[in-house]
Parts: structure tokens; C-alpha cells; sequence
């Protein structure tokens, strides 16, 4: 078979175009013709002709295959795999995925968004990444990111759950792309300003869905919250751990609003979150002599990060250096597995790339 293009190891033969067809024509054959002056330029004319549709076949499929990976792709690619091995270092022997980007790429977190009980991780985690680590992450990463984000919020408007904390991941991200986009062209933000500029569009889009949601009452049959006994109500309440929400449950009725008052409930939830030396540094006492737990938790939440608590978390082997998700077996070596896989926390999982 020719070469088509103009290559030093072509041997001398090209595909011409006239008016019967396309022909192979070599060196030879064009020289031997040299009477024929119309056809020569005719030939001159066709290889022109030909070597204009093959640059412009070649551009075609550039545009295809980018257009198979751009941010309008129909279909986007998500990887599914359970565990990835983590190592700083790069030998001939062995190569990794030693970077966030990688890590985050590779790691199955469109199957973890829908488990509840990975969902708060997730979520926490790209909130991470949206504070300081998205110009770390590579392009696929980049754009990996808006999709799984693209997905959390489709999976929230459909369970009308956990609106609060995808609000407050939106408006970190927003926040975090209008800084980073003033700094196009620094080798900030990989990728085109206008399809950043159509992604925070996107965002805003998000939030005035979330804005404009409204939550169905569910149909239920049996006992509701109200009708139980106050004192299993309080004992569901001490189960919250944010105290915004026994602020939101306090507003649904008035009989609901005194219970969220007592000053007990408060205590557990700052004594649950921050230690004694920062509670006794926040003090705060009442004109009757009494502590406002209450007022103390919203400040020492101010001033101090609450204690993270997820049902489950990705878990890091010590032995092999495997990061997995719990109910995941990885190839472990050693003899007690338990013993050298720890939890990892959305900060912890960040830790663990930087060098």
C-alpha cells in the first residue's frame, strides 16, 4: 500500500484523482507521459486536490476525537475500579497512580454517590478539592469532576435529600472558579475560559434548581415525629449531629421548637465536636448564671472544624499500599489485614498525594 502523504519513505507511487477515478500513479509513469502536457497539468492539479482532502480529513478526525471527550459528550466515561495502589515514587519496574488527579480519576466514586453511606464522604470530598486542590487535578480530572458534581446534584433533586450541604459545595466551587478564572492563562485552569465560563454557568443553574425545590411529604401511615412521647423525640434529636439541623427540625412546630431549646442537647452536641480546652476557651454564661450551650456551639463552629463522622470511608493498607473502599477485597499479602488497613478521611485522602 502507498503512502498517501508526503514521506521520504514513500516509494514513489501516490493515489491521484481524475476524472475516470482515483489511479496509482509512480515516478515513472509521470515521466514517461511528458508529451501528454494536459494530463501532467490535470495530474498537478488532482495531487493539489488530494493533498487538500487529506489535511482536511486529518483536522476532521481531530475534531472527532476531541469532540468524543469534550464537556458535550453524551455518554461520559466513568471509571470502576474498587482499589488503586498509591506510591510516591516511579521505577521502570513499577508505575503508579501517584497523583490526586490519577486517583481521583480511577477510583469508583459515581457508584459511591449513590450509597448512602458514602454519599457524605463524596460530597465532602469534592468540597476539598474545590477549596484548593482543583488546579492540581489534570484536565480529565477536571472535567471528571463537573460530571460526578453533575450527577450528585441529579441524584439530590430526584431524593430531595442532603439540599444543604450541595448548596454549600456549589457556592465553595463558584467561589473557588471566579479566583481561578481571573488567573486564565497562568496554568491555573486547564482548558478553553469559555468552557469554564459554561461550566460555572451550569452552577448557577444548580442553585436555582436546589432554590426552587420543593420537598413532597412523604405518605406515611404510621406514628409521625409529633406524636411520639417527648422523650423519644429528644432521644432522636441527641442521634442529630449538626446542630443547623435541630434549628430546621425546632421550626416545623412550636412543641418541636421547645424541645430543640434544651440546654442539655446543646451540651452533648458541643461536648461531641470540640474538646474541653476549646469549650472552656469559648465560654459563654447567661444573665442567670447558667451556660448558653447553644450560643457556644454555633461559636465554637466559628472558630474550630467539627468532628467528621461517615458511615463508611475509603480504607488505606499500610502492608501494600492499597487504597480501597471497606467492602472491597484487595490483593492483600499480609497475615492480619485488619491490623494495617486504617480509615481515611476526605483530608486524609488529599494528604496522601502530597509530596
Amino acid at each position: 500500500m502507498p503512502f498517501l502523504g508526503q514521506d521520504w519513505r514513500s516509494p514513489g507511487q501516490s493515489w491521484v484523482k481524475t476524472e475516470e477515478g482515483w489511479k496509482n500513479y509512480s515516478l515513472d509513469d509521470k515521466n514517461s507521459n511528458d508529451s501528454d502536457v494536459s494530463y501532467c497539468k490535470t495530474e498537478d492539479e488532482c495531487f493539489q486536490e488530494n493533498l487538500r482532502l487529506s489535511v482536511t480529513y486529518d483536522m476532521a478526525a481531530k475534531k472527532r476525537r476531541k469532540d468524543c471527550m469534550n464537556n458535550n459528550a453524551k455518554i461520559p466515561y466513568f471509571h470502576k475500579e474498587k482499589w488503586i495502589y498509591v506510591h510516591k515514587g516511579s521505577t521502570k519496574e513499577r508505575h503508579g497512580y501517584c497523583t490526586l488527579g490519577e486517583a481521583f480519576n480511577r477510583l469508583d466514586f459515581c457508584s459511591a454517590i449513590k450509597d448512602n453511606r458514602r454519599f457524605n464522604y463524596v460530597v465532602r470530598l469534592l468540597e476539598l478539592i474545590a477549596k484548593s486542590q482543583l488546579p492540581s487535578l489534570s484536565g480529565v480530572a477536571q472535567k471528571n469532576y463537573m460530571n460526578i458534581l453533575e450527577r450528585v446534584v441529579q441524584k439530590v433533586l430526584g431524593d430531595q435529600q442532603n439540599v444543604r450541604p450541595i448548596k454549600e459545595l456549589l457556592q465553595t466551587l463558584y467561589v473557588s472558579l471566579c479566583g481561578l478564572v481571573q488567573d486564565m492563562g497562568k496554568s491555573v485552569l486547564v482548558g478553553n475560559i469559555n468552557c469554564w465560563v459554561h461550566r460555572m454557568e451550569n452552577i448557577l443553574q444548580w442553585q436555582q434548581q436546589l432554590d426552587n425545590i420543593q420537598i413532597n411529604r412523604p405518605v406515611s401511615k404510621g406514628m409521625t415525629l409529633t406524636e411520639l412521647p417527648a422523650s423519644l423525640q429528644l432521644n432522636i434529636m441527641e442521634r442529630l449531629s449538626d446542630g443547623r439541623d435541630l434549628v430546621s427540625l425546632g421550626q416545623v412546630t412550636p412543641d418541636l421548637g421547645q424541645l430543640t431549646e434544651d440546654r442539655l442537647l446543646w451540651k452533648r452536641l458541643c461536648q461531641y465536636h470540640f474538646t474541653d480546652r476549646q469549650i472552656r476557651k469559648r465560654l459563654m454564661v447567661s444573665d442567670k448564671g447558667q451556660l448558653e450551650w447553644k450560643n457556644m456551639y454555633f461559636k465554637l463552629c466559628r472558630c474550630y472544624p467539627v468532628r467528621e463522622q461517615y458511615s463508611e470511608t475509603l480504607q488505606f493498607c499500610t502492608h501494600c499500599h492499597i487504597l480501597f473502599w471497606k467492602d472491597t477485597n484487595h490483593p492483600c499479602t499480609a497475615n492480619n489485614t485488619e491490623s494495617c488497613c486504617k480509615p481515611v478521611s476526605p483530608q486524609g485522602f488529599i494528604n496522601l498525594f502530597k509530596f
